[in-house]
């Protein structure tokens, strides 16, 4: 395995840590990379960019995923066939409840499984839940740096446009009402990739978890008649999932040599 180059991602054992943050976007693996030291790129493969570099002493990495379940899904399986074992996706969302402000950093607990990929692996009976030891320490870091954040459920669907353009779609009637029972439920809000992550994570036996700027609340713009809000706060989700892996390392460290 020393050697073997991973088809899609395009890195071997020796380019990646144990410790991963998977964003959807190539341009933001750039930037959660500019927050370890020792920064090397490693390669770029369609929608597949990683770079790799240290947290403290501990080498980690960073993968786009591209969007969606069935790229994101190829990252971590070849990524946990490289040696690594620690999870963390890094997004945006788009809100469901209306009462949350564009900023707010989402960390979902688990999520309904509105995507295909996951339902390739095990029957969508079985739950798409986030790691516990990386939502306690992901929460944490938020408090500390003083990021207002919400937990809870989020929705992944596979069509963005399915969602923002549901009246075209001829299922769109199927469409709206879900988005009406998610709402009811009190599901958080919407994104298209960790509900696949969660149940790969677990079919795989490893950690992950996500943490998610809050886009834009088209349900509050709608309440209130207001035009577009959009938060660009990236970094506050990149800071925390920052400090939650190196939390997530110390702990580990601990375990390992206490």
């Amino acid at each position: 395995m020393e050697n073997i180059k991973m088809h899609h991602i395009g890195c071997t054992k020796d380019d990646i840590g144990k410790y991963v943050f998977l964003p959807g976007d190539p341009g933001r693996a750039k930037l959660i990379a500019s927050y370890f030291d020792k920064t090397e790129f490693v390669t770029s493969n369609r929608e597949f960019t990683t770079y790799t570099g240290n947290i403290d002493d501990t080498k980690v990495s960073v993968t786009s995923t591209g969007i969606g379940g069935p790229s994101a899904a190829i990252a971590m399986e070849e990524l946990v066939k490289l040696g690594a074992h620690t999870f963390i996706r890094v997004g945006t969302c788009g809100a469901i409840q209306k009462e949350l402000k564009p900023g707010t950093l989402v960390i979902p607990t688990a999520a309904i499984r509105k995507d295909g990929t996951s339902q390739e692996y095990i029957p969508v009976e079985f739950p798409a839940v986030a790691d516990f030891s990386l939502l306690t320490v992901l929460k944490e870091a938020a408090e500390r740096l003083g990021h207002s954040y919400r937990m809870g459920i989020v929705e992944c669907k596979d069509s963005y446009y399915g969602q923002h353009e549901p009246e075209r779609m001829p299922v769109g009637h199927m469409l709206r009402e879900k988005w009406e029972a998610w709402k009811l439920a009190g599901t958080l809000a919407s994104e298209m990739e960790s509900s696949t992550l969660f149940v790969v994570a677990s079919v795989l036996h490893v950690r992950c978890a996500t943490v998610l700027l809050l886009y834009r609340n088209r349900e509050r713009e709608k309440l209130l008649n207001t035009e577009a809000i959009c938060s660009d706060q990236v970094p506050d989700a990149v800071e925390t999932a920052i400090e939650a892996m190196r939390s997530m390392i110390i702990q580990d460290n601990r375990q390992h040599h206490g």
